[in-house]
C-alpha cells in the first residue's frame, strides 16, 4: 500500500470516527431527553405533578438505558448506515432499534423502583417510544434534507422545467427518482394525463393538471424546457398523435424506451431517451412470427455478407439470437466487422463464430470460403449502396454489386448452399440511378441462378430504413448539432422508412417462406416527405424551425428520384403468410441473351468504360438516366 493510499485510509477512517462519535453523543443526549421529556408530556409539562417515585427509578436506571439503547442502536447498523441515500431500510432499522429500546426499557426499570411504590404509568412507555423515535429520525435524515435543500438552491438558477406526460407506475418512478435526487437538475412542474379521475390528484407532490389538450398551455404557463413521457405501454399510434402536439411547445422531448423497462424494474432517468424520429412514424413496431424464423436459423451454419454494415449488421444480431450451428461474416471493411465481433462475443458467448475479411468481387477469396465453410444458409448484404457516389463512378458500382453477387451466388451453388437470399433495394424499380439498376440485375440474376441450381435463390426489396448508413436521419442530426442549417434535396421528396430491427425481420422471415426465385417485396407502410422528417427531427431537439435552425433545399441529386417504387407494374402482387410481405411475379427473360450482356458488361467495367448506362440501359430497359451534354 502506497503512502499516499494510506493518507487517503486514516483521513476517511479519522473522519468516519469523527461523525459516529458526533452521533453517539447525540444519542445519549435523545436517551436523556425523550427519559424525561415523555414523563413531562405524561403530566401536561407540570413539573410540581410528578412524584418523585416515578422519577426515581428513571434516575437510577438512565446510565444502564443509555448503554442498552446504544448497543440495540448498534446491532440495527444505525452508526453504519450512508444517511445521505438513507430509504425505507433505514427507517424500518430506526423504528425497530427504538422499539426493541423501548420494550427493554420497560421491562428492566422495573428492577430499579423502590419496593411498594407504584411503577411508572404504561402511557410513558408510549411517549417515550415516540420521543426517541422522533430525536433519532431528525438526526439521521435531517442530513439527508438539509444537504437536498442545498443542492437544489445551488440548481435553482440553472434547473430545467418538466413536464411529465403519464400518471401511472411508470411516471410514478420517474418522478421519485427526479424529486429526490441530489443530482439532477430537472424540477417537475406538472403532469398530463387523459384519465380524468387523477386530474387535480398530486404524485410525489406534482399535481395532474390535465389531459392532453393541456399540454401546449401549461408548456407555456409553467415554462417547461422538457418534455418526458412516461407511458411505456401506449401503441405507437397514440404516442405519435401526442408527439404531434408535444412539438409545438419547442421543448426537447424525451421517453421510455418501451413496456419491457417497466416490466423488468428499469424504469429510471438513465432510461431515459431523446424521441427519436420512428416514433412520429404513427404505426406500431412490426411482429413477426419468431418461431418460423427460430425454426428455419436454428443449428444451421449461416453466412453474411457486408456483416459490418447497418443491415449486415443487424442481421447477425437477430440470427445469434436465434441459435445457429455457426455465424459466419465476411466483409471488406475491418473496423466495423469488428465492431460487430466483439458485441456477438459478449452478447452470446456460446456462439460459433468467425469472421472473415474478404471481397465479394475477389474470386478465389469467396470460393476458398464456401469451400471451407459450406454454409447452409447465405445473406448477401455486401452492396454499394451510396447513389451518389456510385452515380460518380458507375464501374465501380457495378463490379462490386453486380459481380460481387455473381461470384458470391455462383460459389453458393457449386458448395451446397441450401438457400441464397439477397438484400435489394426499392431504387431497382424503374432505376434512375446507377445503384439502383445494378440491383436490378442482380435480382434478375438471383432469379436466373434458381432456375439452374439446387440452392433456392431469392431477393428481398424495401425502402430505406431508419439510421442506415447513408440515410437522412443520422445527417440531420449532425447538422442540427452543428447548429444548421438542415440540408434536403427538393420539398416534395418522399421516402418509405422502416427501423433497421424491423427490416432485417423481415428479411428473415421472407427467407424462411422462400421457395425459389421469389423477389420479396416489404410492406414499408406509408410514404414520408423528407421535409416533415427534417421538420420533426429539429422540433424533437428542441429548436424551432427556420428560426433556431433552417431548413435548405439543395436540389435533387444525380441519379435521386421524387419517390421510390417497390414493385414494378408488370411484376404484379401474391400475398405471404405474413401480410406484410408479398411476392413479386418474375418477369421473363432472355437469359442466353442476358448472359452475352453480363459478360460484355464485366468487360466494359473493367476497362472502365465511359459508356455503361448505355449498357446497363439495354439490360434493364427500365432504367432512365440522365444523359450527359
Amino acid at each position: 500500500m502506497s503512502e499516499e493510499t494510506k493518507k487517503v485510509k486514516k483521513a476517511f477512517n479519522v473522519k468516519l470516527l469523527y461523525r459516529r462519535t458526533c452521533l453517539i453523543i447525540y444519542d445519549i443526549i435523545s436517551v436523556i431527553g425523550a427519559s424525561y421529556l415523555a414523563l413531562l408530556m405524561r403530566y401536561n409539562f407540570d413539573m410540581s405533578e410528578i412524584p418523585d417515585y416515578f422519577i426515581d427509578p428513571i434516575n437510577r436506571f438512565l446510565p444502564v438505558n443509555i448503554v442498552l439503547t446504544l448497543l440495540v442502536l448498534y446491532l440495527f447498523k444505525m452508526y453504519h448506515s450512508l444517511w445521505a441515500f438513507a430509504g425505507e431500510t433505514e427507517l424500518q432499522n430506526l423504528v425497530s432499534s427504538s422499539v426493541v429500546s423501548a420494550i427493554l426499557y420497560s421491562i428492566c426499570i422495573q428492577f430499579f423502583k423502590v419496593e411498594g411504590q407504584q411503577a411508572v404509568p404504561g402511557s410513558y412507555y408510549f411517549l417515550y417510544v415516540f420521543m426517541l423515535i422522533s430525536f433519532i429520525f431528525v438526526s439521521r435524515f435531517s442530513y439527508r434534507f438539509f444537504r437536498s435543500l442545498k443542492h437544489k438552491q445551488q440548481n435553482k438558477n440553472n434547473s430545467i422545467s418538466v413536464m411529465v406526460i403519464g400518471a401511472g407506475e411508470a411516471a410514478n418512478v420517474i418522478i421519485k427518482e427526479i424529486v429526490n435526487s441530489n443530482f439532477s437538475t430537472m424540477v417537475i412542474r406538472c403532469i398530463i394525463d387523459d384519465d380524468q379521475g387523477k386530474w387535480g390528484r398530486f404524485i410525489q407532490g406534482i399535481k395532474v393538471v390535465g389531459g392532453r389538450d393541456k399540454i401546449i398551455e401549461c408548456a407555456d404557463i409553467f415554462g417547461i424546457d422538457e418534455i418526458i413521457v412516461a407511458m411505456p405501454s401506449i401503441s405507437r399510434a397514440e404516442l405519435s398523435e401526442i408527439l404531434d402536439i408535444c412539438k409545438e411547445t419547442n421543448c426537447k422531448l424525451r421517453s421510455l424506451p418501451g413496456m419491457y423497462q417497466l416490466v423488468n424494474g428499469e424504469v429510471s432517468i438513465s432510461k431515459l431517451r431523446d424521441v427519436e424520429v420512428e416514433d412520429l412514424l404513427g404505426r406500431d413496431p412490426i411482429e413477426v412470427d419468431l418461431d418460423s424464423i427460430l425454426g428455419y436459423v436454428k443449428g444451421k451454419r449461416v453466412m453474411v455478407t457486408g456483416g459490418g454494415g447497418s443491415i449486415g449488421s443487424e442481421l447477425c444480431r437477430q440470427i445469434a439470437s436465434h441459435q445457429p450451428a455457426q455465424l459466419i461474416i465476411v466483409d471488406i471493411y475491418e473496423n466495423s466487422v469488428y465492431d460487430v465481433q466483439q458485441e456477438l462475443m459478449t452478447n452470446y458467448p456460446d456462439l460459433k463464430l468467425d469472421v472473415l475479411i474478404a471481397s465479394v468481387r475477389n474470386t478465389n477469396r469467396v470460393n476458398w470460403i464456401f469451400e471451407h465453410y459450406k454454409p447452409e444458409i447465405v445473406y448477401h448484404a455486401a452492396a454499394h449502396k451510396h447513389v451518389p457516389l456510385m452515380e460518380a463512378s458507375p464501374n465501380e458500382a457495378i463490379k462490386n454489386n453486380v459481380f460481387g453477387t455473381w461470384k458470391t451466388a455462383y460459389a453458393a451453388a457449386m458448395n451446397g448452399t441450401k438457400r441464397f437470399v439477397m438484400i435489394s433495394t426499392d431504387k431497382a424499380v424503374n432505376p434512375t440511378n446507377i445503384m439502383g439498376a445494378s440491383k436490378r440485375i442482380c435480382e434478375m440474376i438471383i432469379q436466373t441462378f434458381n432456375k439452374h441450381y439446387d440452392t433456392e435463390f431469392v431477393a428481398v426489396r424495401f425502402g430505406n430504413v431508419l439510421g442506415s448508413n447513408g440515410s437522412v436521419i443520422p445527417l440531420f442530426k449532425k447538422q442540427i448539432m452543428a447548429g444548421g442549417p438542415v440540408t434536403v434535396t427538393h420539398p416534395d421528396i418522399i421516402r418509405y422508412f422502416m427501423t433497421i430491427p424491423e427490416a432485417v425481420s423481415l428479411v428473415l422471415q421472407a427467407g424462411a417462406y422462400a421457395k425459389g426465385g421469389e423477389i420479396f417485396v416489404l410492406d414499408m407502410g406509408k410514404p414520408v416527405r423528407i421535409v416533415d422528417l427534417a421538420k420533426n427531427l429539429i422540433r424533437l431537439s428542441g429548436y424551432r424551425v427556420d428560426e433556431d435552425i433552417k431548413i435548405e433545399f439543395t436540389g435533387l441529386r444525380p441519379g435521386e428520384k421524387l419517390y421510390e417504387e417497390l414493385l414494378m407494374a408488370e411484376e404484379g402482387m401474391k400475398e405471404t403468410a405474413n401480410k406484410l410481405i408479398h411476392i413479386g411475379k418474375p418477369i421473363e427473360l432472355d437469359e442466353m441473351r442476358f448472359f452475352v450482356q453480363l459478360k460484355e458488361l464485366k468487360e466494359a467495367s473493367k476497362s472502365e468504360s465511359a459508356d455503361i448506362r448505355e449498357m446497363i440501359k439495354e439490360i434493364v430497359p427500365t432504367y432512365n438516366y440522365k444523359k450527359e451534354v
